[in-house]
């Protein structure tokens, strides 16, 4: 359930990231049939706040979090984070976290906002991420966290952690979709100008985020492929027409994507899946054909561990109206 969502604050904070979170939950899309989130700025510790040149004034307190099903924790600024002078979050605030951990609430960071979760001790023993350059610093500080510097985002349910900006809106969208399925999800990132879904596990460092190789043969070629998903490829035919070795292609793929061809199209097609699961009454043997998976066996293998349920049982979830709950 994503109905009550609370953006905590604490000084240092840094506004780029506090907005994007704002972007994605606290603005009302309800004209274009979006749900309307129950939004709050909290204060994580007495206001006014500082962020740069400039104070905010939450008008919520810790009580507000009591009642969040998500609370979302914005990047701190680099002199929050300093090894030996690195400053203490409020023990009221990371007790808050863990209380609503415990009754179920889940919890985001945007890139350095993890250090509030592992000083709650909510990364104890699970896979989580940061910013790259801040990577080093959170295993020192939290050695029982399982940190994977590379990613852009990790679901450790209910903790989720994510890297930069742009991976801190991949996050929030990817719970989105989760949650409310893709029609909200992508109705949010057209509204917001932003790709509907980039997979967690790509690289958070890429040469080239958009794939525009110098003479545009990947951006052409993924282009051709987001069109023909439903038909069967490989490796050595992609290279071929992208004039390049298999090598070559594979080494290039995953410098301008952060992925491997093989995974970028497996996630490309569970998107396809998920939308035809949402919108249409086509049987699954129809949709896995259509996505691109060749047969249903196939479908439900990599649905499941994509998504960690099955065809049906999503299509059980979302075909209600998604945005009904939450609005």
């Amino acid at each position: 359930m994503l109905r009550n969502v609370a953006v905590v604050l604490v000084n240092g904070f840094l506004p780029f990231e506090f907005g994007t979170i704002c972007e994605v939950f606290g603005v009302d899309r309800s004209d274009d049939g979006l749900p309307r989130y129950d939004f709050a700025v909290v204060a994580g510790e007495p206001p006014p706040l500082r962020a740069l040149d400039f104070t905010i004034s939450p008008s919520f307190g810790l009580e507000r979090l009591e009642e969040a099903d998500l609370i979302a924790l914005p990047a701190v600024s680099d002199e929050c984070l300093r090894p030996g002078a690195a400053r203490q979050f409020p023990e009221d605030l990371l007790d808050a976290l863990r209380r609503a951990v415990d009754r179920g609430a889940r919890v985001l960071s945007v890139c350095s906002g993890a250090f509030i979760l592992g000083e709650a001790g909510l990364l104890d023993g699970r896979r989580c991420t940061t910013h790259w350059m801040h990577a080093p610093e959170l295993a020192r500080r939290y050695p029982a966290a399982k940190i994977d510097p590379d990613v852009l985002y990790v679901d450790d349910d209910p903790v989720i952690t994510s890297a930069g900006t742009a991976a801190g809106i991949d996050a929030c969208l990817y719970l989105v979709r989760k949650e409310q399925g893709s029609r909200v999800a992508n109705g949010i990132a057209r509204r917001m100008v932003v790709p509907p879904h980039r997979d967690g596990g790509q690289a958070q460092y890429v040469e080239q985020p958009v794939a525009p190789s110098c003479d545009g043969s990947l951006r052409d070629l993924l282009e051709w492929l987001s069109a023909h998903l439903d038909q069967a490829v490989t490796v050595r035919q992609l290279a071929a027409r992208a004039n390049m070795s298999e090598r070559t292609f594979a080494r290039h793929f995953v410098q301008d994507t952060g992925t491997t061809p093989q995974r970028w199209l497996t996630g490309q097609r569970i998107l396809v899946a998920q939308q035809l699961l949402e919108e249409t009454d086509e049987t699954v043997d129809a949709i896995a054909d259509r996505a691109g998976f060749g047969n249903a066996t196939a479908l439900r293998h990599h649905f499941r561990a994509w998504r960690g349920t099955t065809p049906n049982a999503y299509r059980r979830l979302f075909r209600g109206d998604p945005a009904g709950p939450a609005t």
